[in-house]
């Protein structure tokens, strides 16, 4: 890929998984509108979060990365809320135990298209285009819903503005303040029934803030316990999305997807001489790679040259998806090559697309006990290696659902129909991803 690169030389490359639009004019109408509208993000918060993923693949910071599978258009202001507000839970939890910096990234304000393994679904006698996020159709299954509708572009963009705004409110409000996530910790281990294990935790981070303030450390004089920095990423699928919203930046003349800070391929989409892998290699955004089990060395070490050749600390996250079963093996070489090669990279565990699979009660799902056995597969990989385990990419909600088997509520099979509301892939729940946050920190402490 030594030609010239533009906003639109993806065109000439082979695009996967894009949707077959019925009517291409009234796409180019959709692309154009977009085109004319602000960034969502600009560039300075972008170079922002690369610096801070920097910290991250030197390993001085760890990182967080969460959020919906597939965001719906119908997200309420208190959706949203309990969203960031379990990812806030996450990360002190997290932060306090690792004893260093946290990196925040969501999977929001733009998580809107999912790639699926087929074009078409069949239920009884019909078959229909395949839901692909609610930026491409519905998730209804009539040949209405599923039609793929270009105007649903402009929507994904007023939503994922609309969840900005909050967010940035929420996180420079006060709703971040480090006393509050401390006080939802406190109601998660009180309700929970492993609340004694944690009980002590809630106890010493509320220690310590008392001892802060007595030093005279508070809101007033460090801002940073009362405001949080929380990013923004989503899977760059949709290409002409992704292109409309490319902006090039007045300070450094560099091209910047101003759709989210951080955007990332997906596992469907990495191919070195696809159009996806074009296109991120000329944004100068932070960005992902998911790397599943059938991922080489070669095709690894690839990517890194395509899509970081300055090799530029925190620009290259790549987030391995191999299931609980194949971690430990299938990753230690990955890990190995790309040290030799001297490529600065973010490693991240995705303990969630790996570990699927249809219940006894038909319901996709995953266990929990799966999920957590590839990040210590993750975390075992790396200290056979000498390398950084350098963070968690997982689906949740804030929401009481049950999509996930196992936890500390013990779901169970039966209890999946309670509370199935996930559009796509199954998310953990709010106790679930604070259980989990408290697991990784375990991990955390045993690093040295």
């Amino acid at each position: 890929m030594t030609s010239a690169w533009t906003p639109s030389s993806w065109r000439s490359f082979d695009a996967r998984h894009q949707p077959s639009w019925p009517d291409s004019s009234e796409l180019d109408r959709s692309v154009k509108s977009l085109a004319e509208l602000p960034p969502l993000v600009f560039a300075g918060e972008a170079r922002s979060l690369t610096s801070a993923l920097g910290s991250v693949a030197q390993g001085e910071a760890f990182l967080l990365q969460a959020g919906d599978c597939a965001e719906s258009f119908e997200a309420s202001a208190d959706s949203i809320r309990e969203k960031l507000r379990v990812i806030l839970q996450m990360a002190i939890v997290l932060t306090y135990s690792g004893g260093m910096p946290l990196v925040k990234v969501g999977r929001i304000a733009g998580q809107f298209a999912k790639p699926r393994s087929s074009p078409t679904e069949t239920r009884g006698d019909v078959e229909l285009p395949s839901f692909l996020g609610q930026i491409v159709n519905d998730v209804g299954f009539t040949e209405a819903e599923r039609r793929p509708d270009p105007g649903r572009l402009l929507t994904a963009y007023h939503r994922a503005a609309s969840t900005l705004n909050l967010l940035r409110a929420f996180t420079r409000g006060g709703f971040a303040d480090l006393s509050q996530v401390s006080t939802w910790n406190r109601e998660f281990v009180a309700s929970s029934p492993a609340g004694q294990r944690y009980a002590q935790m809630a106890d010493d981070i509320d220690r310590a803030l008392r001892f802060m303030t007595a030093c005279g450390v508070t809101n007033a004089t460090t801002p940073t316990l009362h405001e949080v920095e929380f990013y923004t990423s989503h899977e760059a699928l949709l290409l002409e999305y992704e292109e409309a919203l490319t902006r090039n930046d007045s300070l450094t003349g560099g091209w910047y997807d101003c759709s989210a800070h951080m955007l990332w391929i997906g596992e469907r989409t990495r191919q070195i001489d696809g159009a996806h892998v074009e296109f991120l290699r000329g944004v100068h955004n932070p960005l992902g790679c998911k790397v599943g089990p059938t991922a080489t060395a070669d095709e690894i070490i690839a990517l890194c040259e395509v899509l970081n050749p300055r090799r530029i600390p925190g620009r290259m996250t790549l987030i391995a998806r191999m299931g609980a079963s194949r971690v430990r093996d299938g990753l230690p070489p990955l890990l190995a090559a790309v040290r030799e090669s001297g490529h600065p990279v973010v490693w991240a565990c995705d303990p969630m697309h790996g570990n699927t699979y249809t219940s006894e009660g038909g319901r996709k799902t995953r266990h929990f006990d799966d999920v957590l056995s590839e990040i210590s597969g993750f975390f075992a990989a790396h200290r056979s290696e000498g390398t950084w385990p350098g963070g968690v990419h997982v689906e949740l909600t804030g929401d009481a659902v049950t999509e996930c088997l196992g936890g500390s509520d013990g779901i169970v099979d039966g209890d999946l129909d309670q509370a199935y509301e996930t559009m796509c892939d199954p998310r953990l729940n709010s106790r679930q991803s604070v259980d989990l946050a408290f697991r990784v920190a375990e991990l955390l402490r045993q690093r040295d």
